[in-house]
């Protein structure tokens, strides 16, 4: 058991080093939205980062990402999302499919999420990286193993807060390139979109989570 640790463990550290020493581009500046693309070493696939500053509190992201079963209203292509299990208030695993346009067919994955805060800087980090098992493979489709989700929130004062996100996954399968460009720059933009609309749903605008400090 202690061997697949280490590798994981080895395997999200490498690529966050990796991530971090990338040269980010600008592909997309919309609506306050940034939107940046970079290469990875050993990867076909580039790197997304996507930026913006929001009126809202760290509470209201977390408890709308923690909320994985709504994710099809408005994460990009999700066809559907599952809770598998709620390890606790901040860490669970989840389920989903992504819908893929034909003759392409669907992926999945499954993720654990991870939600910590900085005592001081009160800076807000969701990690989501893909893991093996809990669902078995499924016929038609291609299961996404290597990715890796991370989210940062950053309070900046006067009820504003900055938000990115990273991901590197590698779709697996043959998928073309406009496929990919789309799922790189269009696909964050309305994401964001989307979760600007979401956050002043009741359930997220007053949302009030123990273990994040607004």
């Amino acid at each position: 058991m202690i061997r697949p640790i280490l590798s994981l463990f080895i395997l999200l550290l490498s690529l966050n080093v990796a991530l971090a020493q990338t040269s980010w581009k600008l592909a997309s500046k919309k609506e306050g939205i940034q939107i940046y693309t970079a290469a990875v070493p050993d990867s076909k696939v580039n790197a997304i980062r996507v930026e913006c500053s929001l009126n809202a509190r760290p509470s209201q992201i977390v408890a709308l990402i923690m909320d994985v079963e709504s994710a099809p209203k408005w994460i990009y292509h999700t066809k559907s999302c599952k809770l598998i299990k709620r390890v606790s208030a901040s860490e669970l695993y989840y389920y989903s499919e992504v819908s893929v346009p034909w003759p392409v067919e669907n992926r999945d994955f499954v993720a654990h999420l991870t939600v910590n805060q900085h005592a001081k800087s009160k800076v807000v980090t969701i990690d989501g990286p893909a893991v093996s098992g809990y669902v078995p493979l499924k016929t038609g489709i291609v299961r996404i193993d290597n990715s890796k989700g991370k989210w940062i929130i950053t309070p900046e004062g006067d009820g504003r807060i900055h938000v990115e996100y990273t991901l590197h996954a590698d779709p697996g399968g043959a998928i073309p390139a406009w496929m990919v460009n789309m799922f790189a720059t269009e696909g964050p933009l309305q994401i964001f979109r989307q979760l600007k609309l979401q956050l002043e749903k009741p359930e997220y605008k007053h949302a009030q989570l123990a273990y994040i400090q607004d």
